[in-house]
């Protein structure tokens, strides 16, 4: 008995001795071997800094800088160390109120007593600079780089984006991003978010008691390195998007020009525009809410989201369809009116016309009366058979689907289905002549201007399309992100495009768009009118074109709100872009002139700047108008507008 109590005794202590090795053992490595934990025992004299990754920089076609970084400050807060500080003298350097500090401090100190934080965002290099000759006074504070978006040129606003800080949402989402980084909201920097950030690092620094930094823990063993993120090579053409933007100021509307063999994008107007300067920096928040006050919306991207029915540019669609259907051929002719009960649809008057010629003169009862061939036709057995094989062809040209576009918040358009109508008008109770409006591009149709230029491109291709982009390359390796080289065909066979390219070829030599015409210097262009009914007010202009008329440089779209015919104001627009990228000259001088210094901005709009202006400055009260123009074109960059038919 006695031997097993023994050897109860002689078994306890061998597993306490065990357990006691064990625990020296572990004790051990963590004050000898493990070296991080030293980190955190010498806390109160090591300063942890996020070391912030260069964000790629952005070039367009040509190599010229878009986009580039500057360097600023966040200045950052141990609350816990801060003491016996002259907050009237802090306040004064980094230019805050003596109520800032204490809700920035307070703030800071309910998030932890202990932890860093951001006291104040983006410092410039000068306030820096005379803050850190007096840092030694202001213990608990130290300031932190990273940097900001510079714009040299103000340009292309809502094709490049914009930046801003990350929320709780994006953190618990993604974890590589922490409260403080800032992330692609829009354009460009948030298709291509992932490729431009980068990859941050962290460094350890040794901090004196007069809060200097005073070299690297440890030899920067413990530090990581941050990765610069890739550059981009954009499709944009720079100099043409500067004159386009420059054609477009202070009017309302979109262009968009594509390189049809490739699907890039050269350039994409919202016009105005803002300066995408405003939107970096401390002054980032204020100048926010300011444009999205601004009753003309310029923070809407209408190239890819604003929904304009597309008027006689829309025949070309119909056309194309038709004639692969054998619905019409290039010899059919109709009346030159189009009559459904007490309405009717006129044309100008002319001898009996064919397609190329209905093209040329843009005869609306031709168009009428093709789609209503088309939807009744007898070989689809019932007008919804017919709207569906009409509605299918439209949907293959790129509307009423996402054509895919390298950007975020694309929009797909509008083609109404035969469950819309069903719905409007009762089963089996519609039909084509009550639709008809369709067929010249009214009604309920709704096409973004890109999806304009892309119709276009199918056109110049004769039935296949690339994905229009707007970044060539990442780094120095091709933009192979998203199958960009793949064609897209429409239901429409090459052979068929001849006609209609010949009657757009008719448009701009003798019809709706001569001041279009290039072939004095031997370039042959091919485009379409159009001019929009728009229900809120004046009809809006459209123009659609490509050149030259064999191996097609460029595809245009131009869509002016509110301006009346498209010749008017679409026509020159685009043509003196077309001088402009394929001649590098601009030989009507007259005819830009007047382009760029038109106001067509609505009346309402301009009398409420005027009373602002005259409320905040008496001595422009004399200047007037001229005032009123160059305030639209600087105030906040070139404002944009909404449209009624727009989907914001």
């Amino acid at each position: 008995m006695k031997f097993i109590q023994g050897g109860h005794r002689i078994i306890f202590f061998a597993l306490f001795s065990i357990v006691a090795v064990i625990y020296l053992a572990r004790l051990f490595f963590l004050q000898v071997v493990e070296d991080r934990y030293k980190i955190s025992a010498n806390s109160n004299v090591l300063r942890r800094i996020t070391d912030y990754p260069s964000r790629g920089l952005i070039y367009d076609r040509n190599g010229k800088l878009m986009v580039y970084n500057e360097a600023v400050y966040d200045l950052m807060i141990v609350p816990k160390d801060v003491k016996n500080i002259d907050t009237t003298d802090f306040c004064k350097l980094i230019g805050i109120t003596i109520e800032d500090f204490s809700k920035k401090f307070q703030k800071a100190k309910i998030y932890s007593p202990y932890k860093a934080s951001i006291f104040e965002k983006q410092l410039s290099a000068q306030t820096y600079a005379s803050f850190q000759e007096k840092l030694y006074k202001f213990n608990g504070f130290y300031c932190q780089p990273r940097t900001i978006r510079k714009y040299p040129d103000a340009i292309a606003a809502h094709l490049l984006g914009y930046l801003g800080e990350v929320d709780e949402k994006v953190v618990e989402r993604n974890q590589y991003y922490q409260m403080g980084d800032y992330i692609g909201i829009s354009g460009v920097e948030q298709s291509y978010e992932k490729e431009l950030r980068g990859r941050r690092g962290v460094r350890y620094a040794l901090v004196d008691v007069f809060n200097r930094e005073k070299g690297k823990f440890e030899e920067g063993r413990y530090d990581t390195i941050s990765v610069a993120g890739e550059n981009l090579s954009l499709t944009l053409d720079a100099e043409l998007q500067l004159y386009a933007e420059q054609l477009m100021q202070n009017k309302l509307g979109s262009v968009v020009a594509i390189e049809p063999s490739t699907g890039e994008i050269l350039a994409m107007v919202n016009g105005p525009t803002y300066d995408p300067n405003l939107l970096v920096g401390r002054v980032r928040s204020k100048n926010y809410v300011t444009l999205l006050k601004d009753t003309l919306k310029p923070l809407f991207n209408r190239a890819m989201q604003a929904y304009y029915p597309p008027g006689s540019t829309f025949k070309l669609t119909g056309a194309l369809s038709a004639l692969e259907e054998n619905i019409i051929s290039p010899g059919t002719s109709y009346a030159h009116v189009f009559t459904v009960g007490s309405k009717s649809v006129k044309c100008h008057p002319h001898p009996p016309i064919a397609l190329e010629g209905s093209i040329q003169y843009s005869c609306n009862p031709y168009f009428c009366n093709v789609f209503r061939s088309f939807v009744e036709s007898n070989k689809y057995g019932s007008s919804e058979n017919g709207y569906r094989t009409w509605r299918k062809y439209v949907n293959s040209f790129g509307i009423g689907v996402k054509i895919g576009v390298d950007m975020p918040h694309e929009l797909k358009g509008l083609v109404p289905s035969v469950e819309f109508y069903d719905k409007i008008y009762g089963k089996g109770r519609w039909k084509a002549s009550t639709i008809y409006s369709l067929g010249i591009g009214q009604g309920e149709l709704g096409i973004t201007p890109l999806q304009m230029a892309n119709i276009t491109c199918i056109i110049a291709n004769k039935g296949f399309y690339y994905t229009p982009h707007v970044v060539k390359k990442i780094g120095e390796r091709k933009n192979d992100t998203r199958n960009l080289l793949e064609k897209h065909f429409c239901l429409v066979k090459p052979q068929t495009f001849n006609v209609v390219i010949d009657g757009m070829q008719r448009v701009v030599e003798a019809g709706t768009a001569r001041n279009a015409s290039l072939i004095k210097d031997s370039i042959v262009v091919c485009g379409k009118t159009g001019t929009a009914e728009n229900p809120h007010g004046k009809d809006h202009s459209l123009f659609v074109c490509f050149a030259p008329r064999e191996n097609p440089k460029i595809v245009i779209a131009v869509m002016v709100e509110n301006s009346g015919f498209g010749a008017t104001w679409a026509v020159p627009i685009a043509s003196l872009m077309m001088e402009k990228y394929l001649l590098d000259t601009i030989k009507r001088p007259d005819v830009e002139k007047r382009m760029m210094e038109g106001n067509l901005l609505p009346d309402y709009y301009y009398r409420s700047l005027q009373l602002q202006q005259q409320k905040t400055d008496t001595a422009a009260i004399a200047k007037k108008d001229s005032l009123l123009v160059v305030q639209v074109n600087t105030s906040f960059g070139k404002s944009s507008s909404y449209n009624g038919k727009a989907k914001p």
